[in-house]
C-alpha cells in the first residue's frame, strides 16, 4: 500500500474519535465568511422543484433524497458540495431560505451517505459554502439547528484536514484546501486547520498552475475555477490576518490574463477540454477579484493555446499536447481544434462538453469529431476512457509568426501515428484585416509504404449562424447575427452542409456543421477560406 495514503486513512480514523479535549462547540462561525460568487435565481426555482441543474444534467435533490443520488460523480459531488446554495439565496424568498435549511438539516440527519461525500473537494466545498451562506439559511434557526450544523462543520473539518493532501491531483485540491481555510477561519480556535492548509497550498499552486498562467488541467473551465478558489482563498486570509504565501499572489497575476486569451468576443469562454461558455458577468467578477488589469496574451505556451487576433476577429487554437494521466479527466481529444469569433458573434466553434452527463453523451462530446478539426477514418485523435485518455498525442509542435498585423500558425500532431501511421499538419493565416482567414490541413505519412487514409475536416458552426450552401457545392454563405456576410470555401475536398448540436451554453441547441471529405485516393491535404463577403 502506498504508504502516504496509508497515513491519509490512519488521519482520518483519528479525526473521526471524539477529541480527548472535549472542546466546545461554537454556537455560530467567530468571523463571516462570505461567499462571492452570484447565485442563478432560474436555478434557484428549480432547486424549490427538486431539480438540480449542472452543466444541464439533472439530479433529483428532494428532502429524503441525499442517499440515493442518482447521476454521474460530478452530479452528485454537486449535490454534496452546496455549491447550489447560491442559486437558493440568488432566488432570495423565504420559501427559498426554508429549502435550503431543510435539506442542510435532511444532508447532517442522513444515516447513509455515499463515500463520494467525504471525498476532501466535495468537503471543502460543502464547508465554504455552509459557512459563505451562513447568514442566509441558518442564522435565522433555532438554536437546535445551528448546534447540529456547528457540530458537523467541525467534524467535518477535522476530518478534512486529516484527509489533505488529497490523492486528488487536480483542481479538486484546491477546493479541499479552500475549505480547511474557511473552517480555520470561522473556527479561530482549531489554530491546525490554518497551520495544515497554509502548508499544502504552496505545493499545489505551483504543482497547478503553470508558468503561463494555465492550469494544469488544460481547460478554460477548470482555469476559471482554479482562479476562483485562489481569490475566495486570498479573501478569506485576509479576513483572519494571516500571512498569504507568496506563490498565492503570483499565480493569481499569471492566471488573470491568461484567462482574458481564452474569451471570446462575447466574453464567454472558449470551448475546450470540458468547458462550456459560462457567463461573462462572472468571469468579469472573477478577473475583478483576481485585480490584474492588461490585455490577453497572443500565445500561452506551457497551455498550449494561441490566439490569433486581427480587426475583429479571434480565433484561438489548441495547439498542446493533452493534459498528463490523472490531470485529464475533462480532456478532449481535440488537439488542433480551433473557434473564430466575430466581434460578439461566434462563427466556428467545438461543440462544447457534457461533463456531468452520462458517458455515451460525455465522451460524444470528447470526440475529435465533435471539435472543428480534423478526423482520420473516423478515429479520434485519443484514446476516451471513463477517467481520462489512452493513446494521445505526444508530441505537438508549432510555429508562429506575425508580420504588419497578420498571423501564419502552423501546428502538427501525432496522434494518428500509431493507428495510421499519419501526422496531421494544419496551416492558419489570419489577415492584418481579420476578413481573411485561410487554413490547410494535410495527412502526412510517417513513412513510404503508408498508403492515403480516408480524413474528413469539420468545421462547427454556432447555432446562430445562418449557412447556406452555394448551388455550384463548392462554398457556404454564412450570416452571423450581427449582419456581417462570410463565405467558406474549400480545394481538394467534397464540401456539404450537415446537421449538428451545440452544447457551449446551458441547453443542448440545433446547429449544423460545414464538412469537408478528402478524396482518399487524391492528395492528403484540404486547402479551405473563410473571408467577408462585401
Amino acid at each position: 500500500m502506498d504508504p502516504n495514503r496509508w497515513m491519509r486513512d490512519a488521519r482520518r480514523k483519528l479525526a473521526r474519535l471524539p477529541s480527548l479535549r472535549m472542546a466546545r462547540i461554537p454556537d455560530a462561525p467567530a468571523l463571516p465568511v462570505r461567499d462571492p460568487w452570484p447565485g442563478d435565481p432560474n436555478r434557484g426555482a428549480n432547486l424549490l422543484k427538486g431539480d438540480l441543474d449542472l452543466a444541464g444534467s439533472l439530479a433529483t435533490l428532494k428532502p429524503g433524497a441525499f442517499a440515493e443520488i442518482a447521476g454521474s460523480d460530478l452530479l452528485r459531488a454537486c449535490a454534496h458540495g452546496f455549491t447550489w446554495l447560491r442559486d437558493l439565496r440568488a432566488l432570495g424568498t423565504d420559501g427559498a431560505r426554508m429549502r435550503a435549511r431543510a435539506l442542510v438539516q435532511e444532508w447532517i440527519a442522513a444515516p447513509n451517505l455515499e463515500p463520494l461525500a467525504q471525498r476532501p473537494d466535495v468537503a471543502g466545498a460543502r464547508i465554504a459554502a455552509w459557512l459563505g451562506h451562513y447568514d442566509f439559511f441558518a442564522a435565522s434557526a433555532d438554536d437546535g439547528f445551528r448546534q447540529r450544523l456547528m457540530a458537523r462543520l467541525v467534524a467535518d473539518a477535522r476530518g478534512l484536514a486529516a484527509a489533505l493532501p488529497t490523492e486528488e491531483l487536480d483542481a479538486r485540491a484546491l477546493t479541499a484546501v479552500k475549505g480547511l481555510i474557511a473552517a480555520a477561519v470561522a473556527l479561530p480556535e482549531h489554530a491546525a486547520f490554518l497551520t495544515r492548509a497554509l502548508r499544502i497550498l504552496p505545493q499545489e499552486i505551483n504543482r497547478q498552475v503553470l508558468p503561463d498562467g494555465c492550469h494544469c488541467e488544460r481547460s478554460p473551465a477548470q482555469l476559471l475555477g482554479a482562479l476562483q478558489d485562489l481569490t475566495e482563498i486570498r479573501a478569506l486570509l485576509q479576513a483572519a490576518q494571516a500571512q498569504a504565501p507568496t506563490a498565492l499572489g503570483a499565480a493569481i497575476e499569471r492566471m488573470a490574463p491568461a484567462l482574458r486569451s481564452l474569451r471570446h468576443g462575447d466574453l464567454g469562454l472558449a470551448l475546450f477540454n470540458g468547458t462550456k461558455e459560462d457567463t461573462a458577468a462572472l468571469i468579469d467578477l472573477v478577473l475583478v477579484q483576481a485585480g490584474r488589469a492588461g490585455r490577453a496574451p497572443t500565445a500561452l505556451t506551457e497551455g498550449g493555446f494561441h490566439r490569433l487576433q486581427a480587426g475583429r476577429s479571434v480565433l484561438i487554437v489548441d495547439c498542446g499536447t493533452p493534459a498528463p494521466a490523472k490531470l485529464d479527466r475533462f480532456a478532449h481529444a481535440g488537439t488542433l481544434a480551433f473557434e473564430l469569433s466575430v466581434g460578439r458573434d461566434r462563427m466556428i466553434v467545438n461543440v462544447g462538453a457534457a461533463p456531468a452527463a452520462g458517458p455515451e453523451w460525455r465522451d460524444a462530446t470528447r470526440a475529435t469529431a465533435a471539435h472543428s478539426t480534423l478526423t482520420i477514418a473516423d478515429v479520434s485523435s485519443a484514446e476516451l476512457k471513463p477517467d481520462g485518455l489512452g493513446r494521445r498525442p505526444e508530441v505537438v509542435e508549432v510555429q508562429r509568426q506575425e508580420a504588419n498585423g497578420a498571423h501564419w500558425l502552423e501546428a502538427s500532431h501525432d496522434g494518428y501515428k500509431k493507428p495510421f501511421g499519419a501526422i496531421h499538419r494544419r496551416r492558419l493565416y489570419m489577415s492584418e484585416s481579420g476578413e481573411d482567414i485561410r487554413g490547410e490541413d494535410v495527412v502526412e505519412p510517417v513513412a513510404e509504404d503508408v498508403g492515403p487514409q480516408p480524413y474528413t475536416v469539420r468545421f462547427h458552426l454556432h447555432p446562430d449562424v445562418d449557412a447556406n450552401l452555394q448551388q455550384d457545392g463548392e462554398a457556404v454563405l454564412l450570416r452571423l447575427p450581427a449582419g456581417s456576410g462570410w463565405r467558406l470555401r474549400a480545394e481538394g475536398a467534397k464540401l456539404t452542409l450537415e446537421e449538428s448540436i451545440y452544447l457551449g451554453g446551458p441547453h443542448l441547441r440545433r446547429a449544423e456543421q460545414v464538412v469537408l471529405n478528402g478524396f482518399q485516393d487524391g492528395p492528403q491535404q484540404v486547402k479551405w477560406a473563410i473571408t467577408k463577403v462585401g
